[in-house]
């Protein structure tokens, strides 16, 4: 990577990509919290209100996601020579924050309403729902593919997701009360919908948390990654290894390793140049700084993309 300068722009990162699909779907999720809002007070629904409730989480979430994917395309300075790419993981950590917060509020709304279930207009409520329905199902599958790359995207899509859940639950709970005048309905499914989305929330939560502390990404075995760089001619001893990902599809590494002395500067580099290549290809790592040492002195650390 070349130094940072005030006006080098910052490579587009996963969520980047998906920009366009978030903007629609905020639009949709934004428009119907409004509808749901309005008739859940209408109708006195609890489940709607909840379902309503985790619109409002993906309004904020969307917003969030499509802030950071703003910030992310901010130009590379010298003072932030990895531009603003964190954001989107603080993104997906707020976005878990906010969604547990809402799931146990729901919970405590459903324990006080099943001591007192209130007369629900069922009828309404489910129609509404079925709105929602569509609306989820055409969000997930505006985002399914940005979630399998984005921690960023992953965020919004898992609340989606639930948000899909909930429009199922709230159509199950409206169909019960409306043929059957059951209204226990109504806080049962709103429990069952806040106790089924924290689990999942907090495998979020944990797998931005991470990222953020600079964790070895899932499934990357760093003592297979050691004997890549050692198994390249000239090249032994690789130590002092750190690898890390900067954001959803950028992982980066820095390390040392022990050139035979009889390397020359320019086999040196050429032998650099055959690690990154390597390890971009059998760990997709974009970011390598890799000192080598020789003779017990260290030179000048050779960097490469």
């Amino acid at each position: 990577m070349t130094p940072a300068t005030p006006t080098q722009p910052a490579p587009a990162s996963a969520a980047g990509r998906f920009n366009k699909n978030l903007r629609i779907v905020f639009g949709l999720t934004f428009t119907y919290f409004l509808v749901e809002v309005v008739v859940g007070y209408i109708t006195n629904s609890l489940a709607l209100l909840s379902d309503a409730a985790h619109m409002l989480t993906d309004v904020i979430g969307l917003a969030l996601a499509l802030f950071a994917n703003w910030m992310s395309r901010r130009p590379i300075t010298a003072r932030r020579s990895y531009g603003f790419y964190r954001l989107e993981i603080l993104s997906a950590f707020v976005n878990a924050l906010i969604l547990i917060g809402i799931s146990l509020y729901i919970l405590y709304e459903a324990y006080g309403r099943f001591r007192n279930p209130p007369v629900v207009d069922s009828r309404n409520m489910t129609l509404v729902a079925l709105v929602g329905l569509a609306v989820n199902l055409l969000g997930i599958y505006l985002l399914r593919r940005g979630a399998k790359d984005s921690l960023n995207v992953k965020g919004a899509y898992l609340e989606v997701v639930s948000d899909l859940l909930s429009s199922v639950g709230v159509i199950i709970a409206g169909l019960v009360m409306t043929y059957t005048g059951w209204y226990y309905a109504d806080p049962l499914f709103s429990a069952i919908i806040g106790l089924f989305i924290l689990p999942r929330t907090l495998s979020l939560m944990m797998e931005s948390v991470n990222i953020l502390l600079q964790a070895t990404p899932d499934g990357l075995d760093v003592t297979d990654l050691e004997q890549t760089i050692n198994a390249v001619p000239g090249l032994s001893s690789a130590h002092d290894l750190h690898i890390w990902t900067l954001t959803s599809g950028i992982v980066v590494m820095s390390g040392h390793v022990v050139a035979d002395a009889s390397l020359t500067t320019e086999e040196l580099t050429g032998r650099i140049g055959e690690v990154a290549g390597r390890l971009t290809t059998q760990y997709n790592i974009q970011h390598i700084a890799l000192q080598p040492e020789r003779a017990g002195q260290c030179t000048n650390a050779l960097t490469t993309l």
